[in-house]
């Protein structure tokens, strides 16, 4: 059963939030996988990590590129793990089909839109009736997360 962490966005916007998110999981040695809603999205999210602050970027890939054996993170709006990554990230509200195939799965959802609080509501419910391991963490006022419940 994978390790499923629902990260209620309140202070600051998945663009913020995700870069970082992405930082630490690459400092603790993982490949990622960030799963869009959209390739419009997946297209954003990639110039989003060349350009989220000044002097950083993420190393990174998307279909387009190819190579996708060799990215930490990878792109997509396809599900899949071409990366052989550990970790999945879950936006727009995207869910997949097995989750238990992860070993850490970050569900982000914007906690100042109803729709998106109430769908996150449902995979908890139903990541929970699968028999996952689950965490809520709650965004700072300074943008930072801390665990809850």
């Amino acid at each position: 059963m994978a390790e499923i962490g629902f990260y209620h966005l309140t202070a600051t916007p998945l663009e913020r939030a995700l870069p970082k998110l992405l930082e630490r999981t690459l400092e603790a040695g993982q490949r990622a996988v960030v799963l869009a809603g959209s390739d419009e999205r997946v297209q954003a999210l990639n110039g989003l990590l060349w350009t989220y602050e000044d002097r950083s970027w993420l190393p990174h890939g998307t279909s387009k590129d190819g190579f996708d054996e060799d990215q930490p993170i990878w792109l997509s709006a396809v599900e899949g793990n071409p990366n052989g990554a550990a970790f999945l990230f879950l936006t727009d509200g995207v869910t997949i089909g097995d989750l238990a195939a992860w070993v850490r799965v970050f569900d982000l959802f914007d906690g100042r839109d109803d729709a998106s609080v109430a769908a996150a509501r449902a995979r908890w419910k139903a990541a929970r009736d699968a028999g996952h391991t689950l965490t809520y963490w709650r965004q700072t006022d300074r943008g930072g997360w801390e665990k809850a419940g």
